[in-house]
């Protein structure tokens, strides 16, 4: 397993959030190699100012970012750029967070931990609360795409150690959360969440 001591933990089924100022950068490290980690990003001035996918996938034309591309803000600015990326490259845009009614829909009965909720966590955690859970940059996970538009839920491509460095363009605030996912194999066939690992990297100079 890839050495960890000296990042910060996502907690399996748990999120986690981090300010950054412009120039800084958050390393995220799949650790296991099939852990899909949800990740927004809010500016640290108006949280009503977040990464969009909508209007990020305008901007690049394109479903998912690599390498050298800026993701994009529900005003149209770049709020990080993605640095770094050391996996196959597909991530996700399309699928909305899990919540709780989305695991009822899957047929759990009791409640179920969720990306949306563990967003709301993460962000109180820091004491900037939030209401709404904005689509978020699914990190590593794999939404096969057909020609006649249908999807599919596939595994992730990412090994253990894959990581991604996202470089702050703004102040912000970076949230992330180790998918709960346990039911379709999102997270790899073993349907097991793992935890993740992330550190803060600085500017340069």
């Amino acid at each position: 397993m890839p050495q960890t001591d000296a990042l910060e933990t996502i907690p399996a089924r748990k999120g986690r959030a981090v300010r950054l100022s412009v120039g800084q950068a958050i390393e995220i490290v799949n650790t296991h190699g099939t852990q899909v980690v949800d990740t927004w990003a809010f500016s640290a001035e108006d949280p009503t100012e977040f990464l969009s996918n909508e209007h990020m996938r305008a901007t690049l034309g394109k479903l998912w970012p690599a390498e050298g591309d800026a993701l994009i803000t529900n005003r149209r600015r770049p709020i990080l750029m993605l640095e770094r990326d050391t996996s196959p490259g597909r991530h996700d845009t399309l699928i909305a967070a899990c919540d709780d009614y989305r695991y009822g829909l899957l047929g759990c009965t009791e409640y179920h931990d969720n990306c949306t909720d563990n967003l709301f966590a993460a962000m109180r955690r820091i004491g900037v609360p939030i209401h709404d859970c904005p689509s978020p940059l699914n990190l590593w996970m794999n939404i096969p795409v057909a020609p006649d538009g249908s999807t599919g839920w596939g595994e992730p491509l990412s090994r253990p150690g894959d990581r991604v460095v996202l470089r702050a363009q703004m102040d912000c605030i970076v949230a992330m959360s180790a998918c709960p996912q346990d039911i379709l194999p999102i997270n790899g066939a073993a349907c097991a969440p793992t935890e993740a690992h992330y550190q803060v990297l600085p500017g340069p100079g």
